[in-house]
Order: C-alpha cells, then structure tokens, then sequence
C-alpha cells in the first residue's frame, strides 16, 4: 500500500504548514497536493499509484470539500480510500454533512503549529494504523480442503 497522502487545500499558508509538519512528523510519507477539489476525481482515476489518504480541506471555491466526499463516495471504487477533513470549520453542522456524505474523520486545524503538526501527526497515524492488510488470505469454499485452494 502506498506512503502517498493527497492534500486537497487551496490556502498556500496551510499547503506549506501541512508539507512541514508531515515532513517532520513523518518523513516516509510522500505528499502530493491539489488546489481544488475539480482535481481529485481525474488524479484517483487516472493514477497508476492511489493514495491511501485524502487529507481536504472543505471551504474551497469551486467544488468544496464536501463536494468531493460526495464525488468519491458514489464511486465504488473508492471504498477503501480515507477521506479525512482538515478544515478551520467549527460548524456543527458542517462536520454532520461530512459525516453523511461519508467523510471518515473531521479535523479542526489549530491555529498554534505545535498542535498542527501534532494532529496532523496523530491523524496520519491512526488511518494508517487501520489501512487493510495488503497480504490476503483465501478461504476455500465450503467443503473443499485448504490444500485445494
């Protein structure tokens, strides 16, 4: 499974404090970053390499970030992929949109960098902690030995 994350943000303040504190919190991942959300379904379907994460932001012009949950989730294909938003949005009822459309986390951006970068850091590591095993286990069907599968 990849080590790419894709940041969907168009404030290039946050592009740069995302890139530093993934930087320094984790250096294996690999971040590639997108202005707007019009982007994200042309880079996940045309890309031979997937990110296992979406990190995006949700007050965007054009397609906002609830947009997009929105474009993703009805695709089936995307299952899998982890949508996570990181916005400066406290709204309530922003984060229950987003959680309805199929957002897997809504994340307040501190203003502070040490807490930037530290829930950024915490954020990454718990979908990471949780991404599908890539080894896969076949089960036979009922009635047939494991030697035979």
């Amino acid at each position: 499974m990849s080590d790419l994350v894709l940041v969907v943000e168009d404030s290039d303040e946050d592009i740069e404090a995302i890139d530093r504190a993934i930087g320094r919190s984790h250096p294996d991942v690999r971040l590639e970053f997108l202005r707007s959300g019009s982007g994200v379904l042309p880079r996940l379907t045309g890309a031979a390499e997937r990110p296992r994460i979406v990190l995006l932001d949700l007050n965007m012009p054009g397609e906002g970030g609830l947009d997009v949950i929105r474009q993703v989730r009805a695709r089936g294909e995307f299952d899998g992929l982890r949508l996570v938003v990181f916005t400066s949005s406290e709204n309530q009822a922003e984060a229950e949109a987003c959680y309805a459309a199929g957002a897997d986390s809504y994340i307040y951006k501190p203003i502070n960098f040490a807490l930037f970068r530290g829930v950024l850091s915490q954020t990454l590591d718990y979908w990471r902690s949780r991404e599908p095993n890539v080894t896969q286990t076949v089960v036979p069907p009922p009635g047939d030995s494991p030697a035979q599968a």
